[in-house]
């Protein structure tokens, strides 16, 4: 008899121990019921900060406008140096959106979400 009561404080000590048994299980279950919150580290790209490539374009049109101006002459001149700034002001754009992509920089976030 003292030894299967001794078994059954040893089983009991080892259950409280590991955490098993039935409060530990009810623990469990009350636990899954409410959610948990979860995060993660995240790499986040920086928004450039001139997102409207204006320089690019502002840059582009005077050079297309330079350019331009070199052709024609009268009305022809005026023609080819609208055109150059229309031409010019687009291409700067799209290089400047270009090296906007290619040389992007990012910073990390840390973002959360819960969890059934």
């Amino acid at each position: 008899m003292k030894t299967r009561m001794s078994a059954s404080l040893a089983l009991v000590a080892c259950l409280m121990v590991t955490g098993i048994g039935t409060a530990a299980a009810q623990d469990h279950d009350r636990s899954s019921d409410h959610p948990h919150r979860v995060c993660h580290r995240v790499r986040v790209q920086d928004k450039p900060k001139d997102k409207h490539q204006i320089a690019g374009t502002l840059v582009g049109a005077a050079a297309g406008g330079l350019v331009g101006n070199q052709f024609g002459g009268g009305k022809g001149k005026v023609l080819t140096t609208a055109g150059g700034v229309l031409a010019g002001g687009y291409a700067g754009k799209k290089v400047q959106e270009n090296h906007q992509e290619n040389h992007a920089t990012y910073h990390y976030e840390e973002r959360c979400h819960d969890v059934q």
